[in-house]
C-alpha cells in the first residue's frame, strides 16, 4: 500500500481531535485522529461519495 496523506476537514478546529480521511484512486480510508496508528475503515469512492450526499441533507 503506498504511503497515505492524512487530512482533517477544514470544519476541524486547529489540534481538535476528529475523524481523517486519506483518498487514493480505488479507496477512501477513514481514521479516528486520536489513534492514528490504530485501525482505519476502507471503503470504495461511490460509497463515500453517497455518506457524503446523505450527510448534506441531514445536517443540521
Amino acid at each position: 500500500m503506498p504511503m497515505l496523506r492524512w487530512q482533517k476537514s477544514s470544519h476541524s478546529a486547529e489540534g481538535s481531535n476528529c475523524v481523517e480521511i486519506a483518498t487514493t484512486p480505488t479507496t477512501i480510508h477513514i481514521r479516528d485522529s486520536k489513534n492514528p496508528t490504530g485501525p482505519h475503515l476502507s471503503i470504495r469512492p461511490a460509497a463515500w461519495t453517497d455518506f457524503l450526499s446523505h450527510a448534506a441533507t441531514t445536517r443540521r
